[in-house]
């Protein structure tokens, strides 16, 4: 971030209601610039809407947060329902949107670009749309690019992102110079959980200038680590695609003697791809994930585990995500970083199929290792069906949110509604495997490995990142 005085983070805007009932809102324009006129909505005169019972969401209309709950239960967090609103804030002539990517690739980036232009120009008659080139640096340092329907016409069948992204680069003051200076007053930020928290700067900034402009988030990242939502777009295609390299782990496990496939997935603190991909697979031996610790030598170890495999089937199939295991590696590279401040992790699939090679050769058990790491033909495939689906509604959810007035908000899923979620609830924490939870022991019963927890162990992180104590099994 700039060294420059940034701005100060606002309150979250909280409204109670009877009954235990909690409406953690969004910002709204007319918070800090009052006696906004505002519009009809185009989307009453559009043909296609024509046959909706329905155009509008309530005003009142939201969504819990938890769906589970007793009768004797608060109703507890609510966030508001996204959707098109009778009134908009913005006349469609005076829109100037822009565009940006931010951080690493993922499926689907190009269909949320695409679904924003179209949302923009299709239901609200926007024409003025500006792609920013590169990530956050682009809004000061590149070339920029207009955008309309016929540009973005076939980007969705592409992977990466057509507007180019970049990890770091985010100078506040810089941004919002730029934002103001180009006219621009509606903002989409499409990135994770960094380039979230750099939204929210940019919308605070904003507000502090007293500028009408919109900041609309869509929450990007491929580990599902975003907390709240129900998972990210591209993660279906994520766990799609690490089918393939799980299946030729398999063919080549399979075809030699006492041959172990490993297969490195994404996941730097979290291990949904890794946990997703082993369960839809049923050909996965052993599952290792950031979340649960494990060790190598010794009774109850990764080793004998592997042995035990060898020696009954004469060969199995490992997958690790990339953050499983820093802590056995040396500590030597874990303090650097990278532009958007996220430590360079080592690589844990050579430095573990290394370590399975040496310890076998001690052993005097000849083995074959088989190493396959698809991270970046993961990351670059187009989305699939459902995730062209999810990107679609995210960006026209955003869409909507921005016409009405809404800013400082991300665009994000909620117990299968879409909905307007606070930046600072975005941010607040890592979504991670609960290995508490009846999702993890499905998959231990799925694969049969052991929990690769040292007897003398009995504390495992819970849902907040704290440790607890395991005093009773997990329950089924």
């Amino acid at each position: 971030m700039a060294s420059a005085a940034l701005p100060e983070i606002s309150k979250p805007k909280i409204v109670e209601g009877p009954g235990g009932y909690v409406l953690e809102d969004v910002p709204h324009l007319t918070d800090y610039i009052p006696d906004l006129p505002t519009y009809p909505n185009p989307l009453q005169d559009n043909p296609a809407y024509s046959v909706v019972k329905q155009y509008f969401v309530h005003v009142d209309d939201s969504v819990p947060q938890k769906v589970v709950v007793h009768k004797d239960d608060p109703k507890g967090i609510h966030f508001r329902r996204a959707g098109a609103r009778q009134k908009v804030y913005f006349h469609s002539d005076d829109v100037h949107a822009c565009i940006v990517t931010c951080g690493g690739l993922c499926p689907g980036l190009n269909t949320v670009v695409r679904e924003i232009v179209c949302g923009l120009h299709h239901m609200y008659g926007v024409k003025k749309v500006l792609g920013i080139d590169g990530g956050y640096k682009g809004f000061y340092a590149k070339n920029t690019v207009y955008l309309n329907p016929k540009v973005v016409n076939d980007i969705h069948k592409r992977g990466g992102t057509i507007l180019g992204t970049s990890r770091g680069g985010h100078d506040t003051l810089k941004i919002v110079d730029s934002i103001q200076d180009r006219g621009i007053n509606q903002v989409y930020i499409i990135g994770g959980d960094g380039t979230q928290r750099g939204a929210a700067l940019i919308f605070e900034e904003i507000r502090r200038r007293g500028l009408k402009v919109s900041v609309a988030g869509i929450p990007k990242t491929i580990d599902n680590d975003i907390p709240v939502i129900d998972k990210s777009f591209g993660f279906d295609t994520a766990v799609e695609e690490a089918q393939r390299a799980i299946n030729a782990a398999h063919v080549e496990s399979e075809s030699f003697e006492n041959c172990i496939g490993l297969v490195k997935l994404m996941g730097r603190y979290s291990g949904f791809i890794a946990m997703y991909a082993t369960l839809a697979s049923r050909d996965v031996d052993c599952c290792l994930i950031p979340e649960s610790p494990f060790y190598l030598e010794g009774p109850g170890g990764l080793f004998e585990y592997i042995e035990k495999r060898l020696k009954e089937d004469g060969h199995m199939v490992i997958v690790i995500a990339e953050g499983a295991g820093q802590e056995l590696l040396s500590q030597s590279i874990q303090s650097t970083t990278d532009a958007s401040g996220n430590k360079l992790l080592q690589d844990i699939g050579l430095w573990i199929s290394q370590s399975i090679k040496d310890h076998f050769s001690k052993q005097k058990m000849p083995i074959n290792l088989k190493y396959i790491d698809p991270t970046y033909m993961i990351r670059a495939v187009p989305s699939n069906a459902s995730d062209n689906v999810y990107c679609t509604l995210l960006a026209q959810s955003a869409v909507h949110g921005a016409m009405a007035g809404y800013t400082g908000f991300t665009s994000g899923l909620v117990n299968g509604r879409h909905t307007y979620i606070p930046f600072n609830r975005i941010i607040e924490k890592q979504n991670k495997v609960v290995i508490t939870d009846r999702m993890w022991a499905r998959l231990l019963s799925s694969t049969n490995q052991p929990s690769f927890l040292r007897p003398s162990t009995n504390l495992f992180s819970n849902e907040n990142g704290s440790q607890k104590s395991l005093d009773k099994k997990v329950t089924h």
